[in-house]
């Protein structure tokens, strides 16, 4: 039977939000290392004296890299032995890369998960991720000062696909389990990794309540999600099957380790191309998928091809370009150089709440975002001004080789 976990509330009791003072992070004023206005925390950690594992992470708007650490964390009453005085509650952290790569005014994010962890966020302020955690959280932003403001997580709806890839930053993944579809993997691919294009197809081939040409947008989003739920399934088969068989030695271990990380970074950009390719030959919308324009540049897709492309008769006005990335981050500016001919360049991408210092900077390049209907509403009013739709993309490539072909 499937087995899912479907809401906030099933991974998180509760959570705090403010912002970073120098106090907590400044050396210069204080060491203390401890968080401030930790008082509202104590219907998530008691009124005792506790530990707590904990991770804490930093994502910074500039770099693509994430510091993580594992750590503990210390809760106590200031006032424990003055019983005349109300308590002061602290929480004390130890010396970590994170805190010190923060700055005042970042936001810190303290969450309390269900199986007693708890996760500590430090990311820019206005920032890409602040912007997706305030999304994922519903927390108003107007609402976050140098106190924190903490609240209890409550039961809501099933989680959808850009609320599953801000979790699965922060080291969270959904859990579901089906025992069916488990089997038919293993018949399928005899409990070893397929090719992506192999998997992708298979992955389609539950997905039945979607219209690739009448609605793309959903298409995509569901196929996407799809796959990764039966990937994950088939990664933790063949991974406790390695794990049964024990490794030569910590080299091995290791190698493992990090082909199992290489390989869903690489299948999750090749199953977007791959569904894309499978909604366009639906569509019957011509195209051109990884050919060479300029300096050995391979765009993700030319429109209508790459013979229109490098045909300098044929109107540079009629030709489209497309890059796809799961995630944006700084490599939306590698889809700039990719085709010289083409002024305006398209980008699908499934990066929910991009900031919008990012979005301002990619219309000044000319550089359009495609971003599927349903992580529409992840970005600003402000914001969705400059965007469109896959369906809307593909509106526009269609009207182009209607009056050529």
């Amino acid at each position: 039977m499937p087995v899912r976990k479907g809401s906030l509330s099933d991974y998180f009791v509760g959570y705090g939000v403010k912002r970073l003072s120098a106090v907590e992070i400044n050396k210069a004023v204080s060491h203390q290392h401890e968080f401030q206005g930790v008082k509202a925390f104590r219907d998530f950690f008691g009124t005792k004296p506790a530990k707590f594992p904990a991770k804490i992470l930093y994502f910074s708007e500039i770099k693509d890299d994430v510091i993580e650490e594992q750590t503990t964390l210390t809760w106590y009453d200031a006032r424990e032995n003055q019983p005349n005085r109300s308590p002061e509650y602290r929480l004390y952290y130890a010396e970590n890369t994170a805190s010190q790569k923060s700055s005042v005014r970042d936001l810190l994010f303290v969450g309390k998960k269900r199986d007693n962890e708890v996760i500590v966020i430090i990311t820019d302020e206005h920032s890409t991720f602040e912007n997706q955690l305030l999304w994922l959280f519903g927390i108003n932003r107007e609402s976050i000062g140098e106190n924190f403001s903490v609240h209890r997580v409550e039961k809501s709806g099933l989680l959808d696909y850009a609320s599953k890839i801000i979790l699965e930053k922060i080291g969270i993944e959904l859990v579901e389990t089906d025992d069916e579809k488990l089997g038919l993997i293993e018949k399928n691919f005899n409990s070893e990794f397929p090719r992506t294009a192999e998997f992708s197809e298979f992955a389609r081939s539950f997905v039945k309540d979607v219209d690739p040409v009448k609605n793309p947008d959903d298409s995509l989003v569901a196929y996407l999600n799809e796959e990764e739920t039966l990937f994950r399934m088939l990664e933790k088969y063949i991974v406790s099957k390695k794990l049964e068989k024990n490794f030569r030695d910590v080299d091995d271990f290791i190698s493992f380790s990090l082909s199992v990380q290489n390989r869903r970074k690489s299948r999750a950009g090749n199953s977007l191309e791959h569904h894309m390719r499978f909604i366009l030959d639906k569509a019957h919308i011509r195209y051109d998928h990884n050919k060479v324009t300029e300096n050995k540049s391979t765009p993700d897709f030319i429109f209508p091809g790459i013979a229109e492309y490098h045909n300098k008769s044929y109107p540079a006005i009629h030709l489209t370009m497309l890059g796809v990335k799961t995630t944006c981050k700084d490599r939306w500016r590698q889809v700039l150089s990719e085709a010289d001919r083409i002024e305006k360049k398209h980008l699908l991408t499934l990066e929910p709440s991009i900031s919008e210092n990012q979005t301002n900077e990619m219309n000044e390049r000319h550089l359009q975002l495609v971003i599927p209907r349903s992580i529409l509403p992840t970005f600003s009013l402000k914001q969705r001004g400059q965007l469109i739709s896959l369906r809307e993309f593909l509106d526009v490539v269609r009207l182009k080789q209607k009056q050529f072909f």
